[in-house]
């Protein structure tokens, strides 16, 4: 455990580091390569672990020692090359902290950032599809918090833009944020969602879904106007 001394240390040092450094290219700095070194360790220990559910607790214990290092960068960074914090996006998504993810995925579009080799995907691509499929999880739980998913899911799309991605990914945010919706009792927008998925992606699985907000909304209309 780092002291608080320690963790105001590496976020400032951190931050000078990446104002220093010149976008597009490597980061670097001792606080860089201290924590890409962390990073590796931790890499060789996640590999040890079979259980999903159980690399996922071993990311929440583990993304503390990540987070100075991280609030530096954001605070300061002005695009440089970073596999730690690209990494870091991702591990925010697993453990369910989408807040954070979203947070540095918007400042590695803004600066058009990769992700590092094995992902094998662009940052956009991996950052929508991502963010979507954590939500479809939290969805799933009893008594999701409906309201802050579809506000996740409403930044996403905000930060996506009109990013080019496969349709199938696009398809799936829009899918999910129209099921947030859904779940925070808004019919309307949640149609609006779906439908969007929908013309992206015909095999998406929304047909359903739509034909009963549809009826929703008919009903509320009749009651509103009797």
């Amino acid at each position: 455990m780092k002291s608080p001394a320690r963790k105001h240390y590496e976020q400032v040092t951190a931050a000078k580091a990446a104002g220093a450094a010149t976008p597009g290219e490597q980061q670097r700095g001792e606080q860089y390569e201290l924590h890409a070194h962390a990073l590796y360790e931790a890499r060789r220990t996640l590999k040890t672990i079979k259980s999903i559910q159980a690399k996922i607790e071993k990311k929440r214990e583990l993304l503390p020692e990540f987070m100075p290092y991280i609030n530096g960068v954001l605070s300061e960074g002005n695009g440089a090359k970073d596999d730690v914090l690209m990494t870091m996006m991702v591990w925010c998504i697993d453990v369910g902290d989408f807040e954070k993810a979203l947070e540095i995925g918007a400042y590695a579009v803004k600066h058009s950032i990769d992700t590092p080799d094995q992902y094998e995907r662009d940052t956009v691509s991996i950052l929508a599809e991502e963010i979507a499929e954590g939500v479809k999880l939290q969805l799933a739980k009893e008594n999701p918090d409906a309201d802050a998913l579809a506000n996740v899911m409403a930044r996403a799309v905000a930060i996506i833009g009109d990013a080019d991605m496969h349709d199938e990914i696009k398809a799936k945010v829009h899918k999910y944020y129209g099921y947030a919706l859904r779940a925070a009792e808004d019919p309307e927008g949640a149609l609006d969602q779906l439908k969007q998925a929908l013309s992206l992606n015909e095999r998406i699985g929304v047909k359903q879904d739509m034909q009963q907000l549809e009826r929703q909304l008919k009903n509320a209309g009749e009651k509103a106007n009797a």
